[in-house]
């Protein structure tokens, strides 16, 4: 469901902070603080194996490392591989 949602300045920072911080969508923020509220939040993250660890930072933009010649794309590299094992 979508929904225009209006907040008190302080609160509208409070956000921004917040999203700022984690690096989760204020979206998302809003989201967990609903269903915490209604009771509907996922159990702590218990159900992930103890090797995997939630990210700690935030995305950042990577610069590729490599540059497909004009004209080539990914898809057919990896077509020529697959054609190779058959």
């Amino acid at each position: 469901m979508a929904m225009n949602l209006r907040l008190r300045p302080e609160a509208a920072a409070a956000l921004k902070a917040e999203s700022e911080r984690t690096g989760l969508s204020q979206q998302e923020i809003l989201r967990r603080a609903v269903d915490e509220h209604l009771g509907l939040a996922e159990k702590p993250r218990d159900v992930l194996p103890n090797w995997v660890e939630p990210p700690t930072r935030r995305y950042r933009a990577v610069t590729p490392a490599i540059r497909l010649p004009e004209g080539l794309t990914s898809e057919q590299i990896l077509d020529e591989l697959r054609a190779d094992r058959i």
